[in-house]
Formats: structure tokens, sequence, C-alpha cells
């Protein structure tokens, strides 16, 4: 019998989500070795010079939208009938923590770390806001519908790389950049459902949700419309 507790409780300590951090754990590390004067920073330069030199000029906008499609499909599938994991309350509450978390996160990167941007715009360049963002919202698809089907998952991190691509097209960031972003986002992510029940139960308790979501058109504009009581 203690012998069955000994293992019960050192499999508590390993849980499978805690090991689910280890990609953006080493996602991250890659950012970081790449602060020093290695070769993880040459390879920064040298795919940076590249693409300058093959795209001079190159410039769109479109990453600025794209990274948070993922985000936007999870109302559009969820309108078109087809269930995710979570009601759009808790979907919708873990999305906005997500954010919060990689937003605090990104940003405290930004400032403490400092690093010029290869267009010399700024020093906040590391790690990148657009595929942090991208990747938690990618992830968060992914939960939400990897038990639908893994195809909607892929297709959300498909959108959340190339936003990553764009960004250093747009010679907005270093390879190191996106990578590290990368990590940001699905750790941020990943966290926001690890925390979340205990957040709810804090804050509701045992009380039922109750929710409408209807579209709405109003001076030629589309949108949604929620109300929800507790």
């Amino acid at each position: 019998m203690n012998k069955e507790i000994t293992t019960m409780n050192i499999r508590g300590v390993d849980p499978p989500e805690m090991r689910s951090f280890i990609i953006p754990a080493v996602l991250f590390s890659y950012g970081l070795v790449s602060l020093g004067n290695n070769a993880v920073r040459r390879l920064d330069f040298n795919i940076q010079a590249n693409l300058q030199k093959k795209h001079p000029g190159f410039s769109v906008r479109i990453d600025d939208y794209l990274q948070f499609a993922p985000g936007v499909a999870f109302y559009a599938l969820n309108l078109a009938g087809v269930k995710s994991k979570h009601s759009l309350v808790d979907g919708t509450a873990i999305y906005i923590l997500s954010k919060a978390i990689m937003g605090v996160a990104t940003y405290s990167g930004k400032y403490g770390f400092a690093r010029e941007r290869p267009d010399f715009a700024d020093t906040k360049s590391f790690p990148s806001g657009h595929a942090a963002s991208a990747f938690a919202n990618a992830e968060f698809l992914n939960q939400e519908y990897r038990d639908v089907s893994p195809w909607i998952g892929y297709a959300g991190y498909t959108v959340a790389t190339a936003t990553g691509v764009l960004r250093m097209y747009n010679n907005k960031h270093w390879l190191s950049d996106v990578i590290a972003g990368a990590g940001v986002g699905i750790a941020s992510t990943k966290l926001a459902y690890l925390i979340y029940p205990s957040l709810k139960k804090l804050v509701v308790g045992n009380r039922a949700v109750k929710y409408s979501l209807m579209p709405t058109y109003q001076q030629k504009a589309v949108g949604l419309a929620f109300s929800g009581t507790f």
C-alpha cells in the first residue's frame, strides 16, 4: 500500500500538462541563446541579410491581422455549429486569460531585453509580439478542436507560422525573435488552460452560467450580441 501511494505522489508531481510545456520552453530558450554572440545570433543576421537581398523593400500589413485568424476561427466554427471543447463563455474566458498572460510576458521581454529591430525602428524586437499572439491563438484553437479534427489545429499553426515568417520578411524581427515569441504564445495558452478551472471556481463558484450569442447588423456593420447571467 505504501509503495502504491508513493508511486501516485511521484506521478502527481509531473502530470502530462506540465510535460506539455517542454516544447515552448525549448523554443523560448533558443531565443534566449540568441541574445549572446554565438552561432544562433549569426544565423539571425544571415537570414535577415538574405531576405533583404532577395526581397528588398518588401512590406505588407497582412501579418497585423493574420495573427488573430485562429482565434476568430473558434467563433466562426461555433457559429457554424461545430462545437468546441468548452462553451463560448468558458472559451472566451480562457482566450482572454491566455492573451493577458502572453501580453505581460511579451512586453516584459521587450522592455527587459531591449533588442534592436532589424530595421532599427526601436529596441522592442525580442520576443515577437505578433508571433506570440499568433501562436497563442493557434494553441487555443488546437486545444478547443483537436478532438474534432487535428487538421483544425494544424491549420491554426500554419497561419501562426506564416505570421512569423512575414514578420521577418517585413524586416521587423529576427528569426530568434519569432521562435521565442512562438514559445511564449504556446506556453501562455497552456498556462491559461491549467489555471482557468481554479480561477473560475474562485470567481463564480458552482453557479451555472447562461448565455446567448446572436448575430447583429447595425449601421451597416455586422457583429455579435452577447448576453449572459451567472
